[in-house]
This record gives structure tokens, C-alpha cells and sequence, in this order.
């Protein structure tokens, strides 16, 4: 019984946005900064033809928000967009054909990133 009687020590407790004495945040100072919010950029037939518009889409962190995704899109490409949307891609169940056995695939986030006009990445 008494595993239910305690408290936590919530006074202790951290807020992921809380700022810490270097003036960054918890959320930057665990994640390494700007370079880990982008995964790699999403390469498929739909977003080459996007890229002709100046659309660009990347793979991020499953905790990555528009404001992260912009200043890290301008640190790593010297742009700055006009517009970030994020999609969240769902998992997938997926069942092994020899075993039978069901596990889950995929998930994760997307990031749509338009860019002025006149202004392009380099992805290759």
C-alpha cells in the first residue's frame, strides 16, 4: 500500500519549454539544437514536382514544431520560408508473411516547407 501513498515531487518538476541559465530552452539544449530537427528531405515523385513550385517537404522529429522546423530550415539552407506545414504520417501495420507475426511500420512527422519566390534547396 504504501506504493501508492507517495508523492511526487512535483516543485521539481521541468516544463519542456522552460528556459534554462544559458537563455535556451530544455527542448533545444536536450535536442542538440537546430540540426537534428530535420531528419532528411522526403524525395518521392510528388515532391519533386512540388519542388518546382518551391515547395519542399522533410522528414522531421516526432517533436518538432513550425517555429523549429523554420529556424532550422534557415541555419542549414540560408532561406527563409514564408510558410511551414507539418503532417503527421500515421504507423502501419504490417505482417510478416513466413512468421505471421503483426508489427508496426513508419509514422512520424512531415514538414511541407514553402519558400519565397526566387529562392531554391539544394537537396542532392
Amino acid at each position: 500500500m504504501a506504493l501508492f501513498g507517495k508523492k511526487k515531487n512535483m516543485e521539481k518538476a521541468i516544463t519542456p519549454l522552460a528556459a534554462n541559465s544559458a537563455g535556451t530552452t530544455v527542448r533545444e539544449s536536450l535536442s542538440g539544437g537546430v540540426a537534428d530537427v530535420l531528419k532528411n528531405p522526403r524525395i518521392t515523385e510528388k515532391a519533386t514536382m512540388h519542388s518546382d513550385a518551391g515547395v519542399y517537404t522533410f522528414d522531421v522529429t516526432a517533436g518538432a514544431t513550425k517555429r523549429d522546423i523554420l529556424k532550422a530550415v534557415r541555419a542549414l539552407y540560408s532561406v527563409s520560408p514564408r510558410k511551414v506545414a507539418i503532417v503527421s504520417v500515421p504507423k502501419k501495420w504490417k505482417r510478416n508473411m513466413r512468421t505471421g507475426k503483426r508489427g508496426q511500420q513508419g509514422g512520424g512527422k512531415k514538414a511541407y516547407v514553402y519558400l519565397k519566390k526566387g529562392e531554391t534547396i539544394n537537396l542532392v
